[in-house]
């Protein structure tokens, strides 16, 4: 929805999927895109939660992804510099809120979810399941609430995105 209502300007990823639109908007020079390997993004995205302008990673030395970026010599060894990355917005999901914001995340959802909700100016969650304060096992939050500006309760269908079976054999 926000890339058909243009309210993207810049995209940062490492992957960006089969989404037609996204390739239209590219295409046509009406997107920007930068693309970072997956660990360099996390950890620019953790960085800049943490208030950590820059770092330095061998990942990319060399490459099309160190064009135009510090290049510098540790050890004897060559470092590209990272700037961290942060976002005016940080719109993400979790499975369980509180009231207060505290946040759980289920599998996968932990790899890049709560480091994006202290990356942004403002972050907005959309959780499954929203509770009562003091029902979450304080051992259990993966991001605490200071994070959070608001919280939505969604209604969500799971599915794959593309379903890839083949019929067994019979024996």
């Amino acid at each position: 929805m926000l890339l058909a209502g243009g309210q993207i300007r810049k995209m940062v990823s490492s992957y960006v999927g089969e989404n037609k639109l996204f390739a239209e908007l590219y295409l046509s020079g009406k997107l920007e895109l930068e693309f970072n390997p997956q660990g360099t993004l996390a950890e620019r995205i953790r960085a800049g939660g943490a208030g950590i302008p820059a770092f330095f990673t061998k990942t990319g030395v060399g490459t099309l992804v160190a064009e135009g970026k510090e290049v510098r010599e540790f050890d004897g060894e060559l470092y590209v510099m990272e700037r961290g990355l942060t976002a005016d917005l940080s719109i993400v999901k979790a499975w369980k809120a509180d009231r207060e914001g505290n946040l759980v995340f289920r599998k996968t959802a932990r790899n890049f979810n709560p480091m994006m909700a202290t990356a942004g100016k403002v972050t907005v969650v959309e959780v499954e399941e929203l509770v009562e304060i003091g029902s979450i096992d304080p051992d259990q939050i993966h991001t605490p609430g200071v994070y959070v500006d608001r919280i939505v309760q969604g209604t969500f269908e799971k599915r794959i995105e593309q379903l890839t079976v083949r019929k067994r054999e019979e024996a």
